[in-house]
Parts: C-alpha cells; structure tokens; sequence
C-alpha cells in the first residue's frame, strides 16, 4: 500500500520489508550503473553481446552509465531503492526514440567504452528498434534486481509507480523481456507477450510485452 505523502516525492513504501522504491538522483548514477551491471550479468541475451565473461561486468557497468548520463537519466524516470538492490530504467512517451543525429553523436563515446564489443551492441539495439510500437506509451528498456535479492518481490515493486501512472493516466506501457522466469513477472503484472525476436540466428529469445492499462 503506498504512502499518500511519500509518492508527493516520489517514494513508493513496500509490503512485507521490500525496499523503499524512489527515483534516482544524479549523484547516484555510478552506483546504479553497477548495480544493473550485476543483475544482468548472467542474462541470456547479455551473454550472447558480450560473451567474454571476464569483461562482461565491466562492459555492462560502462554502458549503463553512459546511457544514464547521456539519455535517460533527464527523464527523470528511473527509479531505485535505497540499497541499489534494484532499478528500474522507465521512459515516458516518446522518450524512447533516439534522433538520427543524436544516434551519431552517441556512437564515439559508445566505441571508446565498448571496443570490439560495439558491434554487436548495435546489432541487438537495431532489432529491439526495428519494430518498437509507435503509439504512446511508458517504456522499461531495463530493470533489474541483483542476484542476492531475486526472488524477493522487489521487481514487482520496481514497477509499480509507473504502472500505476498508466492506470491513471491511460497510457499502455511495453517492455522487452529477456528471459522465461521475466517474462512470467511480467505477466503477473499485466504486460503480454506480442512477438519473439532474436539478435541472431545463435542468440536467445527475447519477447516484446505490452500491457493496455486497466
């Protein structure tokens, strides 16, 4: 049950001891940046871009932190817990689309941090792009929780303030989930599945969700 005057700042008071969920502020950006890092370390499709498993968390901790700082830290959208234990990366609608000349501008800094691994990161953003819904909507291009804290409901409690948002306001939410045991959470949470896609012929499925608000 949420607080009336914790969500006026933007805090979401969780059942059963789950982490406070709050948005996440500028000074954070490192420690969030980490904190995806690990969650998503052993996801399957983040195995397949970056298949090195001794640079895989350093390559994923890079890129999480460009991105924040670059692009979606400034909507003011992603949201956290106090221990870091899990994020939630939300773009409002029509935050999700990166112009062609900001695209070119991002590559420089994207190739310095990835290294031979760019390629392969731009193949997987070119088809997670190749059929993103054009109607309005909330997008989670992330969320994670960290390996220690799974299973805990603090994924659920990740998403519910903008959930919530889009009941009231209307809106449909979309997500790709890059797993069976996501795509389940998901689910429980009102998001179906519309298409299976993969980066490649030897990649791992990933599903395209979207949910219609209640």
């Amino acid at each position: 049950m949420t607080n009336i005057d914790d969500k006026a700042v933007g805090i979401v008071r969780a059942p059963n001891n789950r982490p406070a969920v709050r948005k996440v502020r500028v000074d954070e950006l490192r420690s969030v940046a980490h904190s995806l890092s690990l969650a998503f370390y052993d996801d399957p499709p983040t195995r397949w871009v970056f298949p090195d498993d001794q640079r895989r968390k350093l390559l994923l901790e890079k890129v999480f932190n460009f991105y924040l700082k670059k692009l979606w830290f400034r909507h003011e959208e992603c949201l956290t817990t106090d221990d870091y234990s899990g994020t939630a990366i939300w773009l409002p609608p029509g935050g999700w689309d990166v112009g062609p000349v900001q695209q070119v501008l991002l590559l420089p800094g994207m190739a310095i941090r990835l290294g031979f691994s760019l390629g392969r990161v731009l193949r997987a953003i070119e088809k997670l792009e190749s059929n993103h819904p054009k109607e309005h909507h909330f997008y989670l291009p992330f969320a994670g929780v960290v390996p220690e804290r799974q299973g805990k409901g603090i994924g659920s409690t990740l998403l519910t303030p903008v959930l919530e948002r889009c009941d009231r306001e209307q809106l449909p939410a979309y997500l790709e989930a890059s797993s069976p045991l996501n795509r389940r959470l998901y689910e429980r949470n009102g998001f179906l599945a519309t298409e299976e896609i993969r980066f490649a012929d030897d990649a791992p499925p990933v599903w395209r969700m979207w949910r219609e608000p209640k």
